[in-house]
């Protein structure tokens, strides 16, 4: 019984926070797989050393989010901000997740009922 569903997700994100949703195991339905939030830089008088934090903080927080989507066959990513072009970019310097395919688009934060039902649209 070879079942070859595709993996699809969304997220919805900003620098700070991510939203993730993928469809359950036993149906099609899109769910909410997890929230992440980003720690944020501390204020550091040291502006290379801020910024080699900031760095490290945002490669932190784009893996977080990736563990909740494994064997990704295709994303959505909608945010504000060009957080959603480095979080492409990261996926697609990942070898588990090179092979993606990746579309982005823009929108303000969108509650988890609005998220689910705008994912659902955009893969159906």
């Amino acid at each position: 019984m070879s079942d070859q569903k595709t993996k699809q997700f969304g997220v919805w994100m900003d620098s700070v926070h991510a939203t993730i949703v993928g469809k359950e195991t036993d149906n099609d339905s899109f769910i909410i797989l997890g929230h992440v939030n980003s720690s944020g830089p501390n204020h550091n008088p040291n502006e290379k050393t801020a910024h080699n934090k900031e760095i490290g903080l945002t490669h932190k927080f784009f893996k977080e989010i990736a563990v909740l989507m494994p064997n990704i066959d295709e994303i959505h990513i909608i945010g504000t901000g060009q957080v959603q072009e480095q979080f492409m970019k990261f996926l697609a310097d990942t070898p588990q997740y090179k092979n993606a395919v990746s579309s982005e688009s823009t929108s303000n934060k969108m509650s988890d009922e609005n998220l689910i039902l705008f994912i659902s649209k955009h893969f159906n």
